[in-house]
């Protein structure tokens, strides 16, 4: 979890993949309306938030296997939201500063949330450190050292046993 930019599905695509699981980009889950509003600069709102995290809840929920899911999850109603719903949902918090977010975010292509809102995310994140079952991790680290970390304190193996030497999170 975390704002936009700050790695969150790179990282998430890669545990999943240690953990040989299954990875879910929340990204993909918003509504089509609220996908309109962040292409045109607006922000959303709790309204147009509770579908969605309702939506990738039960998606986690309904895995029979390991899911491994990016999210902002900003809020720590949110958080709850998916806690209600997910039972041992831990969270991995990417933090990030606004500028290295703006700087990441500004550099994407074909991606539908633009810079422009990165400030409101900023606004709008309520961190969760000191919450039970969160993990915070500066998403400006190498990303294997991230990977390795996330393992360590979730105690799972890496598939095959062997902690990753190289993985670098996209920058886009």
């Amino acid at each position: 979890m975390g704002v936009s930019g700050s790695g969150k599905s790179t990282l998430a695509r890669a545990l999943a993949v240690a953990l040989e699981g299954v990875f879910i980009e929340g990204e993909e889950h918003h509504s089509a309306q609220s996908r309109d509003k962040m292409r045109r600069g607006i922000a959303l709102c709790d309204r147009d938030r509770e579908p969605w995290l309702n939506r990738l809840a039960e998606l986690v929920d309904d895995m029979q296997e390991t899911a491994v899911l990016s999210c902002s999850a900003l809020r720590r109603r949110y958080r709850e939201r998916l806690r209600a719903r997910v039972a041992g949902l831990r969270f991995v918090f990417l933090d990030l500063t606004l500028s290295a977010a703006v700087v990441r975010v500004s550099g994407r292509l074909d991606h539908e949330f633009p810079a422009t809102l990165v400030a409101d995310q900023f606004a709008t994140l309520e961190s969760p450190v000191g919450e039970d079952g969160v993990l915070r991790l500066c998403a400006s680290q190498d990303g294997a050292c991230s990977l390795r970390e996330v393992l360590q304190w979730l105690g799972a193996p890496c598939s095959g046993g062997r902690m990753p030497d190289t993985f670098e999170l996209k920058r886009s």
